[in-house]
């Protein structure tokens, strides 16, 4: 006997369009959000709570990185070079902000109903009656 999808009887169609509507569903979701990076050189490297500038992470690099330099077998340098190469990542997305581009609430809800339809539609094929 053949199986569908999941391993039920039948589901294949609303298997195939389930998927398709949550990939649209999830690209333009994805593709209306506007990334806006607010990380830089003299701004606060982790929010307003801790004043860890970027400028001051990229000094302790710089010091790995000469240590690392003078005597490459001292985990000195490999600490203060990698540790600030971590900090200022973490710094560049905890500054990151997201919003949603300018859309119409017609659009909203189309994105909405592709994504949370086609994800209905995708589970019930795998479910068994």
């Amino acid at each position: 006997m053949r199986r569908g999808a999941g391993g039920t009887n039948g589901g294949e169609l609303s298997f195939l369009l389930g998927l398709v509507m949550m990939i649209g569903g999830g690209y333009l979701l994805l593709n209306s959000i506007i990334v806006r990076p607010n990380f830089g050189l003299g701004m606060r490297a982790f929010g307003n709570s801790v004043p860890v500038t970027s400028g001051m992470i990229l000094i302790v690099f710089m010091f790995g990185v000469g240590f690392i330099f003078y005597d490459r077998e001292k985990w000195v340098g490999w600490i203060l070079a990698a540790g600030s190469v971590i900090a200022l990542v973490f710094g560049v997305i905890a500054s990151t902000t997201l919003q949603f581009a300018s859309m119409s609430v017609f659009d909203l809800l189309a994105i909405l109903v592709l994504l949370f339809g086609g994800t209905g539609l995708f589970l019930r094929s795998l479910i068994a009656r």
